[in-house]
């Protein structure tokens, strides 16, 4: 039997560890798969790993190399469709994440967040462009083998899927979901691996007579944990973790990120976690990227980010989650009008402009690259170099605290050591007011309807 490659070339496939080990994958055995198309299973976890599958997840590639990111994605490109009707999702995102390091990606719906996730294991549909470099533990993804990516997928790197009944298999009990990416990468018999299943059951918190319960019969939390057992069944380096806590109870959300930190903690496994809830991955991540239209608009470290935003628009993402013991936001909560624009018909200069609160005019004509913004800090708004408290009346009357770049991207050291979390935080605050007036404006106009009509 052999196993298909992206080139054409046929490598040998060694026989299935048991039996019982997994269904039947020889549906794939025959055809020959070109070059940038997708498994047609390519979103499930029945992925037939069986080729190669020693060499899992990269991991013979590392040789002690601390320095070299666990993952490096350069220039990151993906487009849907072709031609005139081709739409761009995702354009040019830079990332990178050490081991034992939690990235949050942070964005409205539409800007690019679960298409950069799947790319990231070339688990996107068949029509899908993808250019750049996407290293996994210095091995691109873009170029492997089908039999090296099956190896990669579930062991080197696993994902935890954004709504976990959708995720499961409504037919098969929950233990043997969760043994079959350990029997098909032939990391244990069938014994040790029910064995392994009933501990990671128990790593997650859950009792081990769930194993033979179908996926309808657990809560919306537990199918949660079951989702998170599996992306660990195979001991990865890296996971990913599209919106995990999505419409979870807040008490339930609470226990799934401590279970998430715990793990990352005591494996030393890199995540990257996605998510609408800025406040959620201020809270669990090391580091944070906001998105916009398919770009990162802004990255740092994720408290800095969240407390003192250089972008608009993650100040208005910030601004929207009420502070406890605040009683500003609490009581004016702050908003951001407009929709996020339409991939199809991206608007020219910078893509937020139309619905920036603070925009310059030069921004609806010139795109605005990430510059730095200070020590481990990238913002991609011209007002990072004219000053973050300056608005389009008063442009002119910038001062040294705000310049902290210039305008080629390099960072004036004297500028940047004497910028403090005072100053980020007044230019943050300054810039949520503005969206909040924006927004305020909107409710009062309606309210003045609404009377009108009365």
């Amino acid at each position: 039997m052999t196993e298909p490659t992206t080139r054409g070339t046929q490598v040998p496939v060694p026989s299935r560890a048991t039996a019982a080990g997994a269904r039947d994958a020889t549906s794939r055995d025959d055809a020959t798969v070109p070059d940038g198309a997708t498994l047609p299973d390519g979103a499930t976890s029945r992925t037939g790993a069986e080729g190669d599958a020693t060499s899992r997840g990269g991991s013979d590639a590392t040789s002690g190399d601390t320095s070299r990111p666990l993952l490096d994605v350069r220039d990151l490109r993906i487009t849907y469709g072709s031609g005139a009707r081709a739409v761009p999702a995702v354009r040019g995102v830079d990332l990178t994440l050490r081991a034992g390091e939690k990235l949050g990606i942070a964005g409205e719906s539409g800007c690019g967040k679960s298409t950069l996730a799947m790319a990231l294991l070339r688990l996107l549909p068949p029509g899908a462009t993808l250019e750049g470099e996407i290293l996994l533990d210095g091995e691109d993804v873009r170029t492997m083998a089908w039999g090296r990516l099956r190896a990669v997928r579930w062991a080197g790197a696993s994902i935890v899927f954004q709504g976990a009944m959708h995720s499961l298999n409504a037919v098969h009990r929950i233990g043997d979901q969760i043994l079959e990416p350990i029997l098909l990468h032939r990391l244990a018999g069938p014994e040790e691996g029910r064995r392994r299943v009933k501990e990671l059951l128990r790593h997650v918190g859950l009792p081990v007579s769930r194993a033979s319960a179908y996926p309808h019969e657990l809560s919306g939390g537990q199918r949660q944990r079951v989702m998170i057992a599996m992306a660990l069944a195979c001991d990865p380096q890296l996971i990913i973790a599209d919106e995990p806590t999505t419409a979870l109870d807040v008490m339930i959300q609470a226990q799934i990120l401590r279970l998430i930190e715990g793990l990352v903690a005591e494996k030393g496994i890199g995540l990257v976690m996605i998510s609408h809830d800025l406040a959620v991955l201020a809270d669990t991540c090391d580091r944070l990227a906001i998105m916009y239209a398919g770009r990162v608009v802004e990255e740092g470290p994720a408290r800095e980010v969240y407390d003192g935003a250089l972008h608009p628009y993650g100040a208005a993402l910030s601004g929207a989650f009420p502070r406890i013991g605040d009683p500003a936001s609490r009581y004016a909560p702050r908003g951001l009008p407009g929709d996020p624009p339409d991939p199809a018909s991206l608007p020219s200069g910078c893509t937020f402009h139309p619905r920036c609160p603070v925009a310059l005019p030069s921004c609806a004509t010139e795109p605005q690259p990430l510059r730095a913004a200070g020590p481990g800090r990238r913002a991609a708004c011209v007002r990072v170099d004219v000053g973050f408290e300056a608005t389009s009346d008063d442009a002119t009357s910038r001062d040294g605290a705000g310049d902290a770049t210039s305008r080629e991207g390099e960072t004036e050291p004297d500028v940047a050591t004497s910028r403090t979390d005072d100053d980020a935080t007044s230019r943050t605050n300054e810039a949520r007011d503005a969206a909040s007036g924006s927004g305020d404006a909107g409710h009062d106009g309606a309210d003045e309807a609404r009377s009108t009509q009365a």
